[in-house]
C-alpha cells in the first residue's frame, strides 16, 4: 500500500540511512517502504494499541467487542470488524475513528475492494454491500451464517454455513464506480458446515466442519471439486484449523493439523509432501515475507511457545517460550523482526529474525490479540 509523502532534504535522507543500517534494516528496502505503523487488537477493551518506532505510543478506543476484531487497511484507510458487527472506519496516520456503521448484531468476516466493502454476517443472515464510506448498497439475504468472503476479478464470493452452499456474485458495472452485484452461481451440498475460505489463484478454496475434504470452485470455469486431505497414515483429518492459519509458500502449503502435533505439507494442488513434527498442538502457522522461515504457535499446554520452520529442509530449527499464551504472530516487511502476542503478560516481544533471539518487549498492551501492520511511506 503506497502513501505519497516525499521525504525532502539529502541530510534527512543521509540520516535515515544511518539509522536504518543501525537497526539491521535494508536501507534501500526500507526507504522504498517506508516505516511501519502497527496496530495490535486489545481483546477485553474495546481498542487497538499503537506501536510507532519500536515503542508503544497509545491506543484509539470506542472499537466495540474485539474478541474476534480483525484489521485491514487500503490506501490511507484502516477498518475494523469488531464482534458484535460493526465496521469502524479509521485514520491509521491521525489516529482517529471516522465513521462507524453496524451491519449485524454478529459479524467476524469481511473484504475490501477499490469501490466497496463486502460483510459475511451471522445474525442478520446476510452479506451486505457497504461502499468505503461505510454507506450500504446492497443487501443480500441468504437465511444463513455467513462465511468465507472474499473477491476475485468481478466475482464476491462468500459460503453459507447453514445452507451447505457456496454463492458467485458478479459485479455488473464491471469494477467501474459502485459496484451492482447480482447472483451470478451456487453451489449446492458442497459439504457440511463450510467455516472459511481462501483465494489461492483463480480458486475459492473452502473447509468444512463437518466433511473430510475441502471444496475447491475454479472461479474461471466456475466447476466444484472435492479434494481429501489426509494424514500420513492416510487417515483423514476431521476439522481443519481456519484458513487464516494456513501458510502458502511459491510451492508448498502449510495447514497446522488439528488434534495432532503436526504441520502438514503438500503441494500447491494439495499432493501430500510431508508432516512436520511439532512440539505441541499448532493453531497459525505465519510465513516470512521472503517464504524462508515459518512461525508457529500452538494450543493447550504449549500455548506460550513458538517454533520456527525451516521452509526449505522442513525441519524445526528455533523454539521460544514466552511467560503467557501467545494469540498472535506477525512479520515484519522491512525489518528483521516478528512480532508475538503474548496475552497474559500484556506484552508485545519482538525477536530479532537475523540471529534469533528475543531482542526486547514492549509493555502497556492490553490483553494483544492480532497484530496487524500500516505500512507508511516516506
Amino acid at each position: 500500500m503506497s502513501i505519497n509523502k516525499i521525504l525532502i532534504g539529502a541530510s534527512l535522507i543521509g540520516v535515515f540511512f544511518i539509522n536504518a543500517h543501525a537497526k539491521g534494516v535494508n536501507p534501500v528496502l526500507a526507504a522504498l517502504k517506508g516505516d511501519e505503523k502497527i496496530f495490535v487488537v486489545e481483546r477485553e477493551s474495546e481498542s487497538l494499541a499503537i506501536i510507532e518506532q519500536g515503542m508503544p505510543k497509545g491506543r484509539i478506543s470506542g472499537m466495540h467487542n474485539m474478541n474476534h476484531g480483525v484489521v485491514k487497511f487500503i490506501d490511507k484507510d484502516g477498518y475494523v470488524i469488531s464482534r458484535d458487527g460493526y465496521i469502524v472506519k479509521f485514520d491509521p496516520e491521525n489516529e482517529k475513528i471516522v465513521k462507524e456503521y453496524k451491519t449485524s448484531d454478529s459479524a467476524i468476516g469481511f473484504t475490501i475492494e477499490k469501490n466497496y466493502i463486502a460483510v459475511a454476517n451471522y445474525a442478520k443472515k446476510s452479506v451486505d454491500i457497504l461502499d468505503r464510506n461505510l454507506n450500504p448498497i446492497q443487501s443480500f439475504e441468504t437465511g444463513s451464517k455467513n462465511v468465507g468472503i472474499k473477491t476475485y476479478k468481478d466475482y464476491l464470493v462468500f459460503s453459507q454455513m447453514d445452507n451447505d452452499k457456496i454463492t458467485v456474485l458478479k459485479d455488473k458495472n464491471g469494477g467501474k464506480g459502485l459496484p451492482k452485484f447480482e447472483i451470478y452461481k451456487e453451489f449446492n451440498d458442497v459439504g457440511v458446515m463450510p467455516f472459511d475460505a481462501m483465494i489461492k489463484d483463480n480458486n475459492f478454496i473452502t473447509g468444512f466442519f463437518k466433511s473430510d475434504f475441502f471444496g475447491v470452485v475454479n472461479l474461471d470455469t466456475m466447476e466444484y471439486t472435492k479434494i481429501k486431505i489426509l494424514l500420513e497414515d492416510r487417515k483423514p483429518v476431521l476439522k481443519v484449523p481456519h484458513f487464516g492459519f494456513w501458510s502458502i509458500s511459491d510451492g508448498n502449503v502449510f495447514i497446522p493439523a488439528v488434534g495432532d502435533n503436526k504441520v502438514l505439507v503438500y503441494t500447491s494442488d494439495f499432493k501430500f509432501v510431508k508432516n512436520i513434527e511439532t512440539e505441541g498442538l499448532p493453531v497459525f502457522t505465519a510465513l516470512s515475507p521472503d517464504k524462508k522461515y515459518m512461525a508457529v504457535t500452538f494450543s493447550g499446554d504449549k500455548f506460550p511457545v513458538v517454533q520456527i520452520i525451516d521452509t526449505q529442509t522442513l525441519e524445526v530449527i528455533k523454539r521460544f517460550e514466552f511467560d503467557g499464551k501467545v494469540l498472535h504472530a506477525r512479520w515484519s516487511n522491512i525489518r528483521p523482526n516478528l512480532y508475538i502476542s503474548v496475552n497474559d503478560t500484556n506484552k508485545i516481544a519482538v525477536i530479532n529474525t537475523k540471529e534469533w533471539y528475543v531482542a526486547r518487549e514492549l509493555f502497556n498492551v492490553n490483553k494483544p490479540s492480532g497484530i496487524f501492520i500500516y505500512e507508511e511511506a516516506k
